[in-house]
Protein backbone atom coordinates (compact mmCIF):
# COMPACT_ATOMS: atom_id res chain seq x y z
CA UNK A 1 0.00 0.00 0.00
CA UNK A 2 1.29 3.29 -1.19
CA UNK A 3 1.72 5.91 1.85
CA UNK A 4 -0.48 8.62 -0.20
CA UNK A 5 -3.30 5.76 0.10
CA UNK A 6 -3.64 7.06 3.58
CA UNK A 7 -5.68 10.47 4.50
CA UNK A 8 -3.54 12.75 6.99
CA UNK A 9 -4.58 15.93 8.61
CA UNK A 10 -1.49 17.31 10.87
CA UNK A 11 -1.17 20.81 12.54
CA UNK A 12 2.11 21.88 12.01
CA UNK A 13 4.10 19.41 13.60
CA UNK A 14 2.27 18.83 17.23
CA UNK A 15 -0.57 17.30 16.32
CA UNK A 16 -1.81 14.67 13.32
CA UNK A 17 -4.70 12.04 12.28
CA UNK A 18 -4.33 9.59 10.11
CA UNK A 19 -7.00 7.90 8.19
CA UNK A 20 -7.31 4.51 6.60
CA UNK A 21 -10.47 2.96 4.91
CA UNK A 22 -10.31 0.39 2.66
CA UNK A 23 -12.61 -2.46 0.79
CA UNK A 24 -9.89 -5.04 1.11
CA UNK A 25 -8.22 -4.92 4.90
CA UNK A 26 -3.88 -4.36 4.19
CA UNK A 27 -0.99 -3.32 5.92
CA UNK A 28 -0.88 -0.13 7.07
CA UNK A 29 2.11 0.68 9.40
CA UNK A 30 5.57 -0.51 10.08
CA UNK A 31 8.03 -1.67 12.84
CA UNK A 32 9.13 1.87 14.74
CA UNK A 33 10.39 3.28 17.89
CA UNK A 34 7.94 6.13 19.04
CA UNK A 35 9.10 9.70 19.47
CA UNK A 36 5.62 11.02 20.30
CA UNK A 37 2.10 9.82 22.00
CA UNK A 38 -0.12 7.67 19.56
CA UNK A 39 -3.57 6.36 19.58
CA UNK A 40 -4.39 3.73 17.44
CA UNK A 41 -8.36 2.75 16.73
CA UNK A 42 -8.56 0.13 14.75
CA UNK A 43 -12.25 -0.17 14.22
CA UNK A 44 -12.09 -2.68 11.64
CA UNK A 45 -9.70 -5.51 11.44
CA UNK A 46 -7.27 -8.16 13.02
CA UNK A 47 -3.66 -8.77 13.53
CA UNK A 48 -1.21 -8.69 16.50
CA UNK A 49 0.95 -5.70 17.09
CA UNK A 50 3.95 -6.27 19.50
CA UNK A 51 4.68 -3.36 22.14
CA UNK A 52 7.63 -3.21 23.88
CA UNK A 53 8.45 -7.08 22.82
CA UNK A 54 4.95 -8.40 24.52
CA UNK A 55 2.30 -9.68 21.79
CA UNK A 56 -1.31 -8.42 21.52
CA UNK A 57 -3.78 -10.41 19.30
CA UNK A 58 -6.88 -8.01 18.65
CA UNK A 59 -10.16 -8.19 16.47
CA UNK A 60 -12.04 -5.09 15.62
CA UNK A 61 -12.73 -2.09 17.32
CA UNK A 62 -10.06 -1.59 19.88
CA UNK A 63 -7.88 1.22 21.22
CA UNK A 64 -4.33 1.59 21.73
CA UNK A 65 -2.13 3.82 23.46
CA UNK A 66 1.33 4.16 22.84
CA UNK A 67 4.34 6.46 24.44
CA UNK A 68 7.04 8.17 23.35
CA UNK A 69 10.29 5.23 23.64
CA UNK A 70 8.05 2.60 23.30
CA UNK A 71 8.76 -0.16 20.61
CA UNK A 72 5.94 -1.08 18.46
CA UNK A 73 5.91 -3.65 15.15
CA UNK A 74 3.55 -5.59 13.23
CA UNK A 75 3.23 -8.93 13.90
CA UNK A 76 0.33 -9.56 11.70
CA UNK A 77 -2.25 -7.29 10.47
CA UNK A 78 -5.08 -7.08 8.56
CA UNK A 79 -7.01 -3.60 8.37
CA UNK A 80 -10.25 -2.29 6.70
CA UNK A 81 -10.79 0.83 8.60
CA UNK A 82 -8.42 2.21 11.64
CA UNK A 83 -7.24 6.00 12.77
CA UNK A 84 -4.02 7.31 14.55
CA UNK A 85 -3.65 10.71 16.47
CA UNK A 86 -0.15 11.41 16.98
CA UNK A 87 0.51 14.63 19.07
CA UNK A 88 3.68 15.22 20.97
CA UNK A 89 3.99 16.39 24.59
CA UNK A 90 4.02 20.22 24.02
CA UNK A 91 0.78 19.89 22.50
CA UNK A 92 -1.41 18.16 24.84
CA UNK A 93 1.10 16.95 28.35
CA UNK A 94 0.52 20.32 30.36
CA UNK A 95 0.59 19.88 34.00
CA UNK A 96 -3.19 21.25 34.26
CA UNK A 97 -4.57 18.04 33.40
CA UNK A 98 -6.50 15.85 35.59
CA UNK A 99 -4.24 13.18 37.00
CA UNK A 100 -6.13 10.61 35.41
CA UNK A 101 -6.28 12.11 31.94
CA UNK A 102 -2.64 13.73 31.71
CA UNK A 103 0.84 12.09 29.89
CA UNK A 104 1.11 10.31 33.63
CA UNK A 105 -2.37 9.14 33.98
CA UNK A 106 -4.41 6.01 33.13
CA UNK A 107 -3.71 4.99 29.69
CA UNK A 108 -0.36 6.67 28.83
CA UNK A 109 3.32 6.37 29.97
CA UNK A 110 2.52 2.93 32.06
CA UNK A 111 4.90 -0.27 30.49
CA UNK A 112 3.46 -2.48 33.37
CA UNK A 113 -0.61 -2.41 32.26
CA UNK A 114 -2.24 -3.46 29.13
CA UNK A 115 -2.21 -0.44 26.39
CA UNK A 116 -5.60 -1.31 24.80
CA UNK A 117 -9.33 -0.74 25.61
CA UNK A 118 -12.00 -1.69 23.80
CA UNK A 119 -14.79 0.78 23.54
CA UNK A 120 -18.80 -0.66 24.05
CA UNK A 121 -21.21 0.37 20.98
CA UNK A 122 -22.43 3.24 23.05
CA UNK A 123 -18.62 4.29 23.47
CA UNK A 124 -18.05 4.06 19.80
CA UNK A 125 -21.05 6.33 19.31
CA UNK A 126 -19.68 8.87 22.00
CA UNK A 127 -15.77 8.56 20.18
CA UNK A 128 -17.06 8.76 16.83
CA UNK A 129 -18.61 12.07 17.12
CA UNK A 130 -15.60 13.32 18.75
CA UNK A 131 -13.44 11.96 16.17
CA UNK A 132 -16.17 13.70 13.23
CA UNK A 133 -15.50 17.38 14.96
CA UNK A 134 -12.25 16.56 15.06
CA UNK A 135 -11.91 16.16 11.21
CA UNK A 136 -13.92 19.06 10.52
CA UNK A 137 -11.70 21.12 12.63
CA UNK A 138 -8.51 19.94 10.93
CA UNK A 139 -10.70 21.06 7.50
CA UNK A 140 -11.23 24.22 8.98
CA UNK A 141 -8.46 27.49 9.36
CA UNK A 142 -11.02 28.98 11.84
CA UNK A 143 -9.55 31.62 14.81
CA UNK A 144 -8.53 29.48 18.10
CA UNK A 145 -7.87 26.21 16.11
CA UNK A 146 -5.20 24.84 17.83
CA UNK A 147 -7.05 25.21 20.93
CA UNK A 148 -10.08 23.52 19.49
CA UNK A 149 -7.84 20.93 18.09
CA UNK A 150 -6.54 20.22 21.93
CA UNK A 151 -9.88 20.68 23.42
CA UNK A 152 -11.57 17.63 20.78
CA UNK A 153 -8.28 15.53 21.50
CA UNK A 154 -8.64 15.93 25.78
CA UNK A 155 -12.21 14.94 25.17
CA UNK A 156 -11.44 11.34 23.23
CA UNK A 157 -8.82 10.80 25.81
CA UNK A 158 -10.86 11.35 28.63
CA UNK A 159 -14.10 9.51 27.77
CA UNK A 160 -11.56 6.39 26.37
CA UNK A 161 -10.39 6.94 30.12
CA UNK A 162 -14.14 6.49 31.26
CA UNK A 163 -14.08 3.36 29.44
CA UNK A 164 -11.07 1.95 30.65
CA UNK A 165 -11.28 2.48 34.18
CA UNK A 166 -15.32 0.93 33.57
CA UNK A 167 -14.09 -2.30 32.03
CA UNK A 168 -11.06 -2.46 34.51
CA UNK A 169 -11.85 -1.62 38.31
CA UNK A 170 -9.30 0.75 39.14
CA UNK A 171 -8.66 0.13 42.54
CA UNK A 172 -7.55 3.01 45.21
CA UNK A 173 -6.36 1.36 48.09
CA UNK A 174 -2.91 1.85 50.13
CA UNK A 175 -1.10 -0.91 48.32
CA UNK A 176 -2.33 -0.05 44.85
CA UNK A 177 -1.63 3.52 45.51
CA UNK A 178 1.95 2.85 46.92
CA UNK A 179 2.35 0.67 43.75
CA UNK A 180 1.56 3.29 41.63
CA UNK A 181 4.21 5.57 43.57
CA UNK A 182 6.50 3.35 43.42
CA UNK A 183 5.96 2.66 39.13
CA UNK A 184 6.36 6.51 38.92
CA UNK A 185 9.41 6.59 40.79
CA UNK A 186 11.06 3.79 38.73
CA UNK A 187 9.96 4.98 35.44
CA UNK A 188 11.87 8.48 36.67
CA UNK A 189 14.97 6.72 38.00
CA UNK A 190 15.48 3.47 37.08
CA UNK A 191 18.61 4.86 34.74
CA UNK A 192 20.85 5.40 38.00
CA UNK A 193 18.62 3.79 40.85
CA UNK A 194 18.79 0.11 40.79
CA UNK A 195 18.49 -1.11 44.30
CA UNK A 196 14.90 -1.61 46.22
CA UNK A 197 16.45 0.46 49.70
CA UNK A 198 16.38 3.45 46.89
CA UNK A 199 13.12 3.68 46.05
CA UNK A 200 11.76 2.27 49.81
CA UNK A 201 13.99 5.14 51.12
CA UNK A 202 12.21 8.04 48.85
CA UNK A 203 9.23 5.96 49.96
CA UNK A 204 9.46 6.25 53.79
CA UNK A 205 9.51 2.68 53.87
CA UNK A 206 11.82 -0.12 54.87
CA UNK A 207 12.68 -2.55 51.82
CA UNK A 208 11.13 -5.72 53.55
CA UNK A 209 7.30 -3.26 54.43
CA UNK A 210 7.28 -2.58 50.46
CA UNK A 211 7.60 -5.97 49.70
CA UNK A 212 4.96 -6.86 52.05
CA UNK A 213 2.67 -4.28 50.43
CA UNK A 214 3.34 -5.26 46.76
CA UNK A 215 2.70 -9.12 48.17
CA UNK A 216 -0.70 -7.64 49.57
CA UNK A 217 -1.98 -7.25 45.75
CA UNK A 218 -0.20 -10.09 44.33
CA UNK A 219 2.44 -8.76 41.75
CA UNK A 220 5.72 -9.04 41.13
CA UNK A 221 8.49 -8.23 43.78
CA UNK A 222 9.83 -4.77 44.35
CA UNK A 223 13.50 -5.97 42.86
CA UNK A 224 11.89 -7.96 39.82
CA UNK A 225 10.18 -4.70 38.89
CA UNK A 226 13.36 -2.74 39.09
CA UNK A 227 15.12 -5.29 37.27
CA UNK A 228 12.40 -5.76 34.56
CA UNK A 229 12.01 -2.01 33.91
CA UNK A 230 16.15 -1.80 33.16
CA UNK A 231 15.78 -4.89 30.72
CA UNK A 232 13.06 -3.64 28.67
CA UNK A 233 15.16 -0.31 28.21
CA UNK A 234 18.43 -2.36 27.33
CA UNK A 235 16.19 -4.25 24.68
CA UNK A 236 15.09 -0.59 23.03
CA UNK A 237 18.23 0.41 23.00
CA UNK A 238 19.52 -3.02 21.51
CA UNK A 239 17.21 -3.37 18.64
CA UNK A 240 16.50 0.30 17.86
CA UNK A 241 20.19 2.22 18.28
CA UNK A 242 23.34 2.16 17.17
CA UNK A 243 24.57 2.34 20.50
CA UNK A 244 27.98 -0.60 21.89
CA UNK A 245 26.69 -2.96 24.58
CA UNK A 246 29.52 -0.84 26.71
CA UNK A 247 27.49 2.37 25.48
CA UNK A 248 24.19 1.07 26.80
CA UNK A 249 25.20 -0.36 29.90
CA UNK A 250 26.30 2.85 30.94
CA UNK A 251 23.37 4.61 29.67
CA UNK A 252 21.54 2.47 32.33
CA UNK A 253 24.20 2.71 34.94
CA UNK A 254 25.96 -0.07 35.12
CA UNK A 255 29.94 0.87 35.22
CA UNK A 256 31.04 -2.68 34.21
CA UNK A 257 29.83 -3.49 30.99
CA UNK A 258 30.75 -7.10 31.82
CA UNK A 259 28.14 -7.12 34.64
CA UNK A 260 25.81 -5.47 32.48
CA UNK A 261 25.71 -8.75 30.14
CA UNK A 262 25.50 -10.95 33.44
CA UNK A 263 23.16 -9.30 34.28
CA UNK A 264 20.98 -9.12 30.51
CA UNK A 265 21.58 -12.61 29.78
CA UNK A 266 20.47 -14.17 33.72
CA UNK A 267 17.12 -11.97 32.81
CA UNK A 268 16.95 -12.82 29.18
CA UNK A 269 18.76 -16.36 28.56
CA UNK A 270 20.62 -14.58 25.83
CA UNK A 271 23.45 -12.07 25.82
CA UNK A 272 22.84 -8.11 24.86
CA UNK A 273 24.11 -9.37 21.37
CA UNK A 274 23.33 -12.27 21.13
CA UNK A 275 19.32 -10.56 21.95
CA UNK A 276 20.28 -8.42 19.20
CA UNK A 277 21.27 -10.35 16.72
CA UNK A 278 18.27 -13.03 16.95
CA UNK A 279 15.47 -9.55 17.17
CA UNK A 280 16.84 -8.49 13.99
CA UNK A 281 17.04 -12.09 11.92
Amino acid sequence: MAVQDILSYSYKDLFSLSIVEFEKACVFNKPEQLDAYNIYWIKKGKGIYNIDFESYTFKDNVLFFLSPGQVFSVASEAVNEAYKLTFIRDFYCIQTHDKEVACNGVLFNNVYETPLVTPSVNDTKKLNVILEGLIEEFKSNEAAQYDMLQAYLKQFIIHAVRVKKELHVIKDDTETKLFKDFSVLVEQNFKTLHSVTDYANRLGLSPKSLTKHFQKIGTQTPSDFIKNRIVLEAKRQLVYSNESVKHIAFNLGFNDSAYFTRFFKKAVLKSPLQYKKDYKN
